[in-house]
């Protein structure tokens, strides 16, 4: 790989063993990937500072700098931690003290991850904890090269942003943020950024419900190709193309997509593929849409519902607005819990416009920094959940044994009054 003056200092020691450790894991990544050469960012999203079992054992033995250097730069030498070489954010993480009294998540992990943000904030990590940082203030711009993590983060930087990112890990990230680089290779590379795949939607897709539908779709049909989509699209908004895109990475490896006259990189179809020859297209028809949508309801046996589960990824302004409005004046069944995730910049928001009290007055509870998945934490007691998310319903039943529902943003919140789900698929518009 060729390295830069630059370069060659940090990886012979100069500007301290933590940047040598992170060069040195750079260097191996980008070899094994065939990376040529490394590229900057001035941007990058990863993760610190959520508790895990690996994490507590080692921070018992080093403290968080043992942590970081075995678990972010792939060392096992003592090495202290600088401040971040460059603008570094922690994505979403474990719960904090706002789950006492909610689950059984363990109080040792609140401690922790307290403890973790004190270690890493002052060395220049932004703890934004969330899955949506592009919700809170880490806006990339069209062509910057970013190192993020988080799968619907990097597709939504990727396709509806246009900046340039991998999907990258803990280690890449925690590398990225001591030394300003990552490998060259991948989403960084104009060329591999074209469309490979064609999907035509014959249905209309243009409720939250159905961008979610038709991205599962997506995901599932092409993998980890590049898909441009077109069809009967309506214009989708921020939250129809964040769902859109998490479903897309859930059921697929979708990194990037490309929706022609919508998406930056997609002034036309041509466009989205390069001057390439455009392949014949999948179509997602009425009988897809139904497929998808048993698909995702798959899960489900038991009417009862006992927890209802919104914001994944975590919830705009616009949704919170939107479930307050919904729930104003009513109260949640006896039998059910509602909670809805969203970032934590974004809630004192919420509190400032009165939302949170709504939510909170009909008996539902808003949450920041973290999500069930995420933590391994739901309710005690929970066997039924119901989500608006094509992603938690993917993901949760797996992750916690439960059995899941897929619907619209009322089905759920009619689910949280009634404890009873009464879901079912209308026709497209």
């Amino acid at each position: 790989m060729f390295l830069t003056d630059e370069e060659k200092s940090m990886h012979a020691g100069d500007e301290g063993d933590a940047v040598a450790a992170a060069m040195d894991l750079l260097i191996r990544y980008g070899d094994a990937l065939g990376a040529e050469r490394l590229c900057e960012t001035r941007n990058v999203a990863g993760t610190m500072t959520q508790p895990s079992p690996a994490k507590a054992k080692l921070f018992a033995e080093g403290g968080w700098a043992k942590s970081y250097a075995v678990i972010n730069l792939d060392c096992d030498d003592d090495i202290e931690i600088p401040r971040m070489k460059v603008p570094t954010c922690q994505l979403q993480h474990g719960f904090t003290e706002e789950i006492k009294g909610l689950s059984e998540y363990p109080l040792r992990n609140i401690e922790l991850q307290g403890d973790a943000e004190s270690f890493f904030s002052a060395r220049g990590v932004n703890v934004l904890a969330t899955c949506t940082p592009y919700q809170v203030g880490n806006l990339p711009v069209r062509g910057e090269h970013c190192a993020w993590m988080e799968s619907s983060a990097v597709v939504y930087c990727n396709s509806v942003l246009g900046a340039r990112t991998n999907c990258e890990g803990a280690a890449s990230t925690g590398a990225a943020g001591l030394t300003g680089k990552i490998p060259y290779w991948g989403n960084h590379v104009p060329e591999n950024r074209h469309a490979t795949r064609l999907v035509r939607a014959q249905t209309r897709v243009e409720s939250m419900q159905d961008w979610g539908m038709f991205g599962y779709f997506v995901g599932d049909a092409v993998q980890e190709e590049r898909p441009a989509v077109v069809g009967d699209l309506g214009q989708p908004v921020l939250d129809e193309l964040k769902h859109f895109g998490a479903a897309t990475a859930t059921s697929g490896g979708v990194e990037i997509y490309h929706i022609p006259g919508i998406t930056p990189e997609a002034p036309t179809l041509e466009a989205a593929f390069g001057g390439r020859p455009v392949p014949a297209a999948i179509d997602y028809g009425p009988a897809e849409r139904q497929g998808v949508y048993e698909a995702l309801n798959s899960q489900g046996e038991s009417d009862d519902v006992d927890f209802i589960l919104l914001g994944c990824p975590h919830a705009s302004l616009s949704q919170l607005a939107e479930i307050a409005r919904l729930l104003d004046g009513k109260r949640l069944s006896t039998s059910t819990e509602l909670w809805i995730m969203t970032p934590r910049a974004l809630r004192s928001v919420a509190d400032r416009n009165g939302y949170t009290a709504v939510i909170e007055a009909a008996g539902g509870k808003l949450l920041t920094d973290s999500c069930p998945a995420m933590s391994r934490t739901a309710p005690p007691g929970t066997r039924v959940f119901a989500t608006d998310s094509a992603k938690q319903a993917h993901y949760l039943p797996a992750i916690l044994g439960i059995e899941a529902w897929f619907g619209t943003l009322d089905e759920c919140i009619q689910a949280a009054l009634t404890g009873r789900w009464r879901g079912e698929l209308t026709a497209a518009a």
